[in-house]
């Protein structure tokens, strides 16, 4: 499936948060990140998120979409990450 993963962290846990995310998926912008990326490992990155968060304060919102090709992106100004795809 394809995601897209935003959150809004605590300071004291964001540098956390943004090293695990960059396990499993591409950084786009500061706390927005994109990729493939199967059930499975999506239930670990968000068990391990839970872990880092303060669930009182915190919030991760996750969008989810079969693929890539059903979601179109439009980019208005500077892409912070772009994505190249070397073969």
């Amino acid at each position: 499936m394809y995601v897209i993963l935003v959150y809004d962290i605590g300071v004291k846990r964001v540098g956390k948060m943004l090293k695990l995310c960059r396990q499993y998926l591409n950084w786009i912008q500061n706390s927005v990140f994109e990729g493939e990326i199967t059930e499975v490992k999506l239930k670990e990155l968000s068990a391990k998120a839970k872990s880092i968060m303060d669930e009182s304060e915190d919030s991760i919102i996750v969008f989810k979409s079969r693929e890539e090709r059903w979601l179109e992106k439009e980019i208005i100004g500077q892409e912070k990450n772009n994505l190249d795809t070397f073969l």
